[in-house]
Order: structure tokens, then sequence, then C-alpha cells
């Protein structure tokens, strides 16, 4: 199984973690087969040995994360067909997670001591993310919504990973109840919050929040699945694993879920939706090789 990142190379030990002391519902959402015809256009970094696409804004603009020949890791701002390169001062690698209407930035990098930690990236300053009680060297910071609101993942020192939500100067940690995994990684105008977790004995499946409420969400007959995206409309995009371990994207919209196969592609993880519904992400072709995407309906 692939990880949400490159520079995402963590651990995924499904031990028991905590949970935010809170009440929240939990129901399951109900769905149906469908199918969305789109346009594919490859995203690669000139020079880059593998790119991927995470976040794309209302006006086009695209983030992700490249590695170059040397094998570091850098970020990367595609706007109007010219790429930019994010790299925080000091990192040894950096990667950009998400971006909002107002061109603010999300992400992770890895100090010269090897901790990772999220970052803002606002007017051409960085601001470090690290959630209280990140104890091992693990945070990403992947989803910005318009009014500045960033979600993402950190780990905790008894090695579990957790969602987080950091608003107003606050951060509260994001974990369905009994979970032993959790990734929060997109966030919408109104505050809903989309990712994948891990309950007791069982496999990895997608939760949207909203209001105080967990909804989950699985593909029907999919081994796992996985939410990453979604967009101001409610639509979530995120990737499943079938029976055969091969993995696919998805758009579930209004209760309709979509496959989402870049032609020809080994395995297609959508990660980031538009309001206008285009769709970024990465896939792997028949060398192995990793490529980020752009999907138009």
């Amino acid at each position: 199984m692939r990880h949400m990142t490159m520079f995402a190379q963590r651990v995924c030990s499904m031990l028991v973690g905590a949970f935010f002391a809170g009440a929240f519902a939990f129901t399951a959402l109900a769905t149906s087969p469908g199918a969305i015809a789109f346009t594919f256009t490859t995203i690669d970094v000139p020079g880059a040995t593998a790119t991927a696409a995470y976040g794309v804004n209302p006006a086009g603009q695209i983030v992700g994360e490249y590695t170059d020949a040397s094998g570091t890791l850098h970020g990367f701002l595609l706007d109007k067909g010219a790429f930019t390169t994010i790299d925080v001062p000091g990192a040894t690698g950096t990667g950009a997670g998400g971006i909002n209407p107002a061109g603010q930035i999300v992400g992770g990098y890895t100090d010269a001591s090897g901790i990772s930690h999220g970052f803002l990236l606002d007017k051409g300053a960085f601001t470090t993310i690290d959630p209280p009680g990140a104890a091992l060297p693990f945070t990403f910071a992947f989803g910005i919504n318009p009014v500045g609101q960033i979600v993402g993942v950190y780990v905790d020192a008894s090695n579990t990973a957790h969602g987080f939500l950091f608003a107003n100067g606050a951060f509260t940690t994001i974990d369905p109840p009994g979970s032993l995994f959790t990734e929060a990684l997109g966030i919408d105008a109104r505050g809903e919050i989309v990712g994948h977790y891990a309950p007791p004995g069982g496999t990895l499946s997608g939760f949207l929040l909203a209001k105080g409420t967990f909804t989950t969400f699985d593909v029907p007959g999919a081994f796992e699945t996985r939410g990453f995206g979604i967009n101001a409309a409610g639509q979530i995009v995120g990737d499943y694993f079938d029976t055969t371990g091969t993995e696919h994207g998805f758009l579930l919209d209004k209760g309709t879920f979509t496959t989402i196969d870049v032609p020809d592609a080994l395995a297609t993880l959508p990660t980031g939706i538009n309001a206008a519904g285009q769709i970024v992400g990465d896939y792997t072709d028949a060398s192995g090789t990793q490529h980020g995407f752009l999907a138009t309906p």
C-alpha cells in the first residue's frame, strides 16, 4: 500500500490511540455505483524523478511535491503552466499538501535533525505547525480552507497517528471513536473534514466529520477505502483497494461513487478537488514511475 505522500514515510502500526474528548455521533453513508468521464493531464516537474500533486484551489493553482535527481524532496506550486519550487529554509526535504483560494499553502518539512514538522506558507513567510503531543518525528499539514483552518496528521509517543484541526490558534485532535489510526486530510469552507481511520480489527475506512458527527464511507466491495479531499459542494475524493490489491481512485458525490483510473496506470490516487470538480493526485505508470495528474470532468 502506498503512503499518502513521498514525504510521509510514517508508521502505520495500528496501535491503540486516544480519541478527542468529545461526544461524536457515528453513522454510515449509503452508496451506489456511478460513472463520470474525465480528461487526464499528466503533471511532471521538469527534471524530477517522481512527482505527486496534492491540492488544487478554485483558480486552478496546484501544489504537490517532487523528487530531484539527487533524491531530495521539494514542494512545488504550478500556476498558469509555470512551476515554482517550495523549500522551507534549512530543511532537508519539503512537501506541499494543500492550497486555498487566497494562495496560502500548507505541507510538511524535515529539519536538519530529522524531525518532520507541518508548515503554513503565507505571503512568502513560513510558519511551523506542531500539534501538542506530536512526540515522534512526524507532522504533516495536508489541507487548508478559505478561512485558514488547517487539517493534517501527527504521530504521538505511542506511535499512533491522529488527525488534527488547527483553527484560531488552537489545536483539536481528530479521532473517530475507537480509532487505532487516523488521518485528517481535507477541509471545506464549512469546516467539514474528510480523512480515513482504522477501527479495531478492521481495515481503513473513509470518514466525514461535519458538525461534530462522524459519518463513515466505504466503496462497495473494496478491501480498503481512504478519504483525502473535499470541495465546497461536499464532493469527496480518495482511493480504494480492490480484492486483488489494486489501487483505484474514487469520487463520492451525493452518495454515488465513481471510480477514477488514469488510463494504463498501475495505481491511481486522487487527493484534492476544487469547486469546479477538477481533481488532482498521482499515479504509477507501467514502469513504476510516479506522476502527478489533473482530472477534469
